[in-house]
This record gives C-alpha cells, sequence and structure tokens, in this order.
C-alpha cells in the first residue's frame, strides 16, 4: 500500500509540475518578445539579416562540428587504417583553406551588416512615406514614464502608444532626464533618447494588433515599470481615439508637464489634449527643467563630477 501512495504521489507529483509548466506558458503567452515575429517592414528586415548572418555563421559552424565528430572517428586508436604522419607540418592547400573561409565568412557578414546599416538608418524616411502621409509622434521618456505627444493631431498620452496600421511614423524622440531607450521589437530598431538633443526613428505596423513597447536601458528604479502598449488599429479607429483624447482629459501645458516630471511608476495610460505650443522643441532646448534622475543611496561614494555644460542652441525639425 505504501509503494502505491509512494507512486501515486509521484504522478501527482509530475502532474503538478506539468500544471505549473502549462499555467507559467499560458501567462507567457501575452508576453510576445519575438523579433522574428515581425509586424513591419523595418522589423522584417532587422529578422532578415538576422537570419542572414547565421546562416553565414552557420556554414563555418556546421562543417567544423561535422569534421571535428569525423576526424575523431577515422583517427580512433582501433582504425588501423588511419595514417599516422609524426613528421608532417605544412600544407599549402590546407592553409589555404584555413584561411579562406574565415575571410570570405567575415567578407560576407561585412557586406550584409553594411548594405543594412544604410538602408535601415533610423532617420531615413520609409518608401512608403512617399505615398502615404506619415504620422508625427514625438516621444519623451522620463522618470519613469513615456510621454508621447502627436503635434498634428494636438493630442498626448503617456504609458501607452496609438498608431494607425499601413502608416508610417516619424518619431522625434529625446529625454527629459538621464539617458534611455526606446524600443518595439516586434516593429524593429531600437533608439537611445537622450536629453538635449533630438534623434529620429521610422516604424510602421502593417498588421492591427497591440505590441510590447519598453525602454532598453537601465535608468532607475522605475526602469522595470517603463513598459507601454502599443496599440496597431485600422485608421477609422485611430481617428476616433484621437477624437475621444480631444474631447477629454487635462490640458498638457507647461505645469501640467512639472507634474509629469515628478519621479514616479504611472500604472494606467492617460491622454491629455491641446499640448502647449512647442512644447517638445522647449524640452530639447532645455528651457524647461531637466528631470531628477535616479538618486545616489551611496552616500559615502566620492561625489560626482560636474557636469559637462550641454549646447543650448538644438535646432529640432
Amino acid at each position: 500500500m505504501s509503494g502505491r501512495r509512494d507512486l501515486q504521489g509521484r504522478r501527482l507529483g509530475s502532474a503538478g509540475r506539468l500544471g505549473l509548466l502549462a499555467l507559467a506558458a499560458a501567462a507567457l503567452e501575452g508576453c510576445r518578445y519575438d523579433i522574428f515575429d515581425q509586424q513591419g517592414p523595418v522589423g522584417a528586415a532587422d529578422a532578415l539579416i538576422t537570419l542572414d548572418a547565421l546562416a553565414i555563421m552557420l556554414a563555418i559552424v556546421v562543417p567544423t562540428i561535422i569534421a571535428t565528430l569525423a576526424f575523431a572517428w577515422w583517427f580512433r586508436a582501433s582504425n588501423t587504417r588511419a595514417r599516422y604522419l609524426p613528421e608532417w607540418n605544412f600544407s599549402g592547400r590546407l592553409e589555404l583553406v584555413v584561411w579562406a573561409i574565415p575571410t570570405l565568412v567575415i567578407i560576407f557578414l561585412g557586406a550584409v551588416i553594411w548594405v543594412g546599416s544604410h538602408q535601415l538608418d533610423p532617420a531615413e524616411p520609409l518608401k512608403s512615406a512617399k505615398t502615404t502621409r506619415p504620422l508625427n509622434v514625438q516621444v519623451v521618456s522620463m522618470d519613469w514614464k513615456w510621454l508621447f505627444i502627436y503635434p498634428d493631431q494636438n493630442v498626448a498620452s503617456v504609458n501607452r502608444l496609438v498608431m494607425p496600421v499601413g502608416t508610417p511614423v516619424h518619431f522625434t524622440l529625446t529625454s527629459s532626464s538621464v539617458m534611455n531607450a526606446f524600443f518595439v521589437p516586434q516593429l524593429g530598431s531600437m533608439i537611445y533618447t537622450m536629453n538635449g538633443m533630438a534623434d529620429h526613428l521610422w516604424l510602421q505596423a502593417d498588421h492591427p494588433g497591440t505590441y510590447l513597447g519598453e525602454s532598453s536601458m537601465f535608468s532607475g528604479d522605475g526602469f522595470s515599470a517603463m513598459r507601454f502598449p502599443v496599440d496597431a488599429m485600422a485608421p477609422a479607429a485611430f481617428s476616433s481615439w484621437v477624437q475621444a483624447a480631444q474631447g477629454s482629459g487635462p490640458v498638457l501645458d507647461q505645469a501640467a508637464y512639472r507634474k509629469l516630471q515628478i519621479q514616479g511608476v504611472q500604472d494606467k495610460p492617460s491622454t491629455y489634449r491641446t499640448p502647449a505650443p512647442n512644447l517638445f522643441q522647449d524640452i530639447v532646448a532645455q528651457k524647461l527643467p531637466q528631470g531628477p534622475g535616479p538618486a545616489d543611496k551611496q552616500p559615502t561614494s566620492p561625489p560626482r563630477p560636474s557636469p559637462i555644460a550641454r549646447p543650448t542652441n538644438s535646432q529640432v525639425p
């Protein structure tokens, strides 16, 4: 009887572990972080470069593994047909193969990266921008939240990025505090945000859905909460969202912006209407005060050096 109980306990334990694994898999199903499940042209090009580089490297890795196993099998102690050449020291043909294959791999990898880095320049407008009017979004990374300003629609949102499907989006990015990084894995390129300057990025979503957006660079205690949904929706639905944001929510003036600068994590997304004119340009030009940044919690550490003065004549197109 005790043996049966032990066996049943083991079965129940195995079933429990399988159940926990199934629950974990179900919980992680909504956290899509698949750089190969791309939903836009930039992400698809990034994935293609990665796969091309992988194929080029496997062209030397796989034959090397096979040759290693083949040599170990052929020159085993029991194989009397294997020739032992203790005086052998050089072969021109072998040297040619040894050096030519890695050289070709480096040339191919360099060509793929060179061409891809120029074709996927973050500041280079997408080809679809020539036929479709792009959406302009101004992005400000804060402590510890994201501010998205839609200057043409006269609205703004916090911790939620909304974009129409099939429309190229021109992002202009800066930081109100420390350096950060803007990244939507399923749409494409990552780019850094820095205080006192503006970067440019073009992305596009080809399919409707909600994608993960996040900060991919540590920026203090609330860094792990700097994630935001990217809602790609039909143009009609996007227009409805803009109209709803224009008719509700507080005005994003300088006073509201200063409240947003207070360090903290905002759990729920929110919208603002009527952003102050040239608010983004004033942030870049440092006409508005900078955020405090992460606090130094080690009073015994040596004092920080004085920050280097940044130029104040930054231009934002």
